[in-house]
């Protein structure tokens, strides 16, 4: 498999999960502003939406969506348990948080980043957001983990959360949220991919 990712982008969750999972694959970096891979390919190619990640399976297959991909990785290994079983009411409810995680966090980051939206409407969108961090803080009050266990959904709000400083939010400010960030940044799996990451040579 390749994982094609974008270093502090959402790419690092199925990274994150792949080495959790101990399965073989190649990390690809892309430059998200020309689009072009480290292997010399127009990363649109691989997928028309222009966006990381994007994983390419050996059947020459590409799966997008970080929750779709967290997901297909998770059950190729179903006795590690980062999901519950498909079809279960677990893995539901992991559906559920995945969702959140996705359209509240994620996507309620993504206006926080564009340099053309006034202030005034970045404190609209940051006001909201926090409402969403409330609720994860009040969550994960009394459970270490998402589901209980370490899973993709703490994987990929780990991912999500560690763009807060880049809008001077401290996520001290919700400690049940600071200590499970804490407790997943630990994880070797998490340690290794950062630095992986952190040793590829710009595209």
């Amino acid at each position: 498999m390749k994982l094609y990712f974008a270093p502090l982008t959402c790419s690092l969750s199925p990274h994150i999960v792949l080495r959790e999972l101990g399965l073989p694959f190649e990390l690809v970096r892309v430059n998200n502003q020309s689009k072009r891979t480290a292997d010399g390919q127009d990363f649109r190619d691989i997928n028309p939406k222009g966006y990381v990640a994007a994983l390419l399976l050996d059947n020459g297959e590409v799966l997008t969506e970080g929750p779709a991909i967290l997901q297909y990785l998770a059950d190729q290994v179903p006795e590690r348990a980062l999901a519950p079983a498909l079809g279960s009411w677990a893995r539901t409810r992991l559906q559920e948080d995945l969702n959140f995680i996705s359209t509240e966090i994620h996507g309620g980051c993504a206006p926080l980043f564009d340099a053309q939206i006034p202030q005034a409407t970045k404190a609209i969108f940051t006001h909201k957001l926090f409402k969403r961090l409330d609720y994860l803080n009040r969550k994960l009050v009394d459970q270490d983990y998402l589901l209980g266990t370490f899973g993709i959904a703490d994987a990929y709000l780990f991912t999500v959360l560690t763009w807060l400083p880049n809008f001077n939010i401290d996520l001290q400010d919700w400690p049940s949220l600071a200590a499970h960030s804490r407790r997943v940044a630990a994880r070797p799996s998490v340690l290794a991919a950062i630095a992986a990451e952190a040793a590829t040579q710009p595209v």
